[in-house]
């Protein structure tokens, strides 16, 4: 099995969110950016946001593109005091989301980070057990979820496949499979070289710079075990979302 290889380091306090994509699956009469719709009445990417904060991140770079004034001002008006914001805008926001990582990179420095997704919401320690895992300053992380989940998830969601630890395949359409990708990353700065060397093959995706990685030997997987998250790609993903959520505050 592969082993991640611990030294001590500090503590990783920055995050990226990407948050410049339209959501076209995301039908509104408005048209408006799902990151601006309430989820339980919050807009869901203050829930990001705060979730964030929660999980130990101090600094945050939102990268917006369509509608960016409006996601702005959403993020500067109700991010948690905290968190010192700052803005990356990435104007090729109708293709896709490794273009949205590459706009963050004169905000991230030679630092480790978190990567989020604006539209993935997750619970606080799933991402702070990440923030403090002691790892290689080469090594790059992405929470997992190794548990059963129902089929229409699981045809949705990205695909991960390990070996040990260590992740040797991702994407969509992989056949064979252990886990899903939840959308939770800790990467080290080699992310955006892996992902200037996929867009060189024709692949903008961040699951391209993610497989580059992953063919360096230096992507691993951290289980979430039961933790709860959703990724809300449709107004029928956020209505489950709702009703993940209002279960789990009673539990």
């Amino acid at each position: 099995m592969t082993r991640l290889a611990p030294r001590p380091r500090g503590i990783v306090r920055k995050a990226v969110i990407l948050a410049a994509g339209n959501g076209d699956r995301f039908h509104t009469p408005t048209h408006d950016s799902k990151l601006l719709q309430p989820l339980l009445g919050q807009p869901i990417l203050l829930r990001t946001l705060n979730a964030a904060a929660e999980a130990g991140i101090t600094d945050v770079t939102v990268v917006v593109g369509y509608q960016a004034d409006r996601v702005r001002a959403l993020a500067e008006r109700g991010a948690p005091s905290p968190l010192t914001l700052s803005f990356a805008y990435n104007a090729e926001w109708r293709l896709e989301n490794g273009v949205s990582a590459l706009a963050a990179r004169p905000h991230t420095g030679v630092e480790r980070f978190a990567l989020l997704m604006g539209d993935h919401v997750f619970e606080p320690p799933m991402l702070e057990r990440m923030l403090r895992l002691p790892v290689d300053d080469d090594r790059s992380l992405l929470a997992v979820d190794a548990g059963e989940v129902a089929p229409e998830l699981a045809a949705e969601a990205t695909k991960v496949r390990r070996d040990g630890s260590r992740i040797v395949a991702i994407g969509k359409d992989l056949d064979d499979y252990d886990a899903l990708d939840t959308g939770l990353f800790v990467f080290s700065p080699h992310l955006y070289a892996a992902l200037e060397d996929a867009r060189a093959q024709g692949d903008t995706t961040l699951s391209g710079g993610v497989r580059e990685l992953a063919a360096r030997g230096v992507m691993h997987a951290v289980e979430i075990g039961g933790a709860t998250w959703c990724d809300i790609d449709t107004l029928s993903d956020l209505a489950a979302a709702e009703s993940v959520l209002a279960v789990a505050r009673t539990a």
